[in-house]
């Protein structure tokens, strides 16, 4: 009976990482994208859209720049 328990809860573990896996890659996609889309608006031609001011958009994009970058690493390294 110990044994279908221990199954069952390493089975309900790995469920339990990939699915924090595959949000934090999501996440990540989406932040790291926030952050180009800040950092290099100006290349895409994006300023039309983008009416902040130059010196917030950078510090915007710097933080979603690293905060990306630790949710991608998270994701990576699965140590839930």
């Amino acid at each position: 009976m110990s044994n279908n328990l221990d199954e069952f809860q390493e089975k309900r573990k790995k469920g339990y990482v990939l699915m924090r896996m595959i949000y934090d890659l999501g996440m990540a996609t989406i932040i790291l994208a926030m952050a180009i889309i800040m950092l290099f608006g100006s290349f895409f031609g994006l300023d039309k859209f983008i009416q902040l001011d130059p010196l917030l958009k950078y510090i915007f994009g710097g933080v979603c720049l690293l905060y990306g970058a630790f949710r991608l690493y998270r994701g990576i390294k699965r140590d839930y």
